[in-house]
């Protein structure tokens, strides 16, 4: 199966999770949004992160408003994640997963970009595998210690959740894997 890492990094933090993510999933491609353009499109498994920044859009927008899991482009001709997951083609059939790059804060002061992103993958009919956080020390980073390992690890369960390996059924009958994101424990505390 063809799978694809899609990313947005400011200090390159989330970048060195979309790296380790797409090691665990076997050697896929780890892209910007800018490089990704039509890549995800065919691919059997997206999977797509990007900082979750507080006060990100605010700061950008002269201290006007804005949501803390919202990112935006860092110039007017660089493409944002959030301008590329809303020209996502449909993934009916597909399956996705979001991770994201955050102090170790309470969400509530923090947000939850993995969240947001899942929810929007799932509005583009993607079925979503799992979302998870990687801890970074300072909002330039670095990354906490094994967060690196913790990425490379979800990527291999990813791969594992969405290969078309089948179990035998009690008929006899080949059925295909049940894939839940929670029973799978793919939605884990960060650092857990």
């Amino acid at each position: 199966m063809r799978s694809v890492v899609v990313y947005e990094s400011h200090h390159g933090n989330t970048r060195l999770i979309a790296e380790a993510i797409a090691e665990g999933l076997g050697g896929a491609p780890a892209l910007t949004v800018g490089e990704a353009g039509d890549r995800a499109r065919g691919a059997g498994l997206v999977v797509v992160g990007g900082p979750t920044r507080v006060h990100t859009r605010a700061a950008r927008n002269g201290g006007r408003g804005g949501g803390a899991t919202r990112l935006q482009a860092r110039s007017d001709d660089e493409l944002g994640l959030w301008e590329w997951l809303r020209d996502l083609p449909r993934g009916d059939g597909a399956y996705a997963a979001a991770f994201d790059t955050r102090l170790d804060k309470p969400r509530w002061f923090t947000g939850d970009a993995a969240q947001s992103i899942a929810r929007r993958l799932a509005g583009h009919g993607y079925e979503v595998l799992g979302a998870q956080s990687f801890l970074v020390e300072l909002a330039e980073g670095p990354l906490r210690d094994g967060e690196r390992d913790r990425a490379r690890a979800f990527g291999e369960r990813l791969s594992l959740m969405a290969s078309p390996a089948v179990e035998i059924g009690s008929s006899g009958r080949r059925a295909p894997r049940a894939r839940s994101a929670r029973r799978r424990g793919l939605r884990s505390a960060p650092g857990g």
